[in-house]
């Protein structure tokens, strides 16, 4: 985990993880790294969690498994991009399906995809 979050995040980024064996040595990485420890019950403490990011990762696999079936490496990105977007314009957020269609249709004005 610490190198593809290395190559991703900025030194000065907040980084709240669990327990997990793949957070060990974060700190050294990030000015500040925080876990919680789940194993003892432990979810948030004060700003302290890791919903968020479970629930980014709901949307994620079921979009994957729902409805792609497969992401390849090359085009990872563009998938996280798309997943990113469905989860800051969800209907928990007050946002419903037009303006999710129309700010989704305002983001490509200019951009143009192509493959070489």
């Amino acid at each position: 985990m610490a190198p593809i979050l290395a190559a991703q995040l900025h030194g000065a980024t907040v980084v709240y993880t669990d327990e997990g064996a793949t957070s060990k040595g974060l700190g050294r990485l990030y000015e500040k790294h925080e876990s919680v420890n789940h194993s003892i019950g432990e979810y948030v403490r004060g700003d302290v969690h890791t919903n968020t990011i479970e629930g980014f990762f709901s949307i994620m696999k079921r979009g994957i498994n729902g409805t792609y079936h497969h992401v390849s490496q090359k085009h990872l990105k563009r998938y996280l991009v798309e997943f990113d977007f469905q989860y800051n314009e969800r209907m928990a957020l007050g946002v419903g399906d037009a303006e999710r269609m129309s700010r989704s249709i305002s983001g490509i004005v200019g951009k143009r995809l192509t493959y070489k």
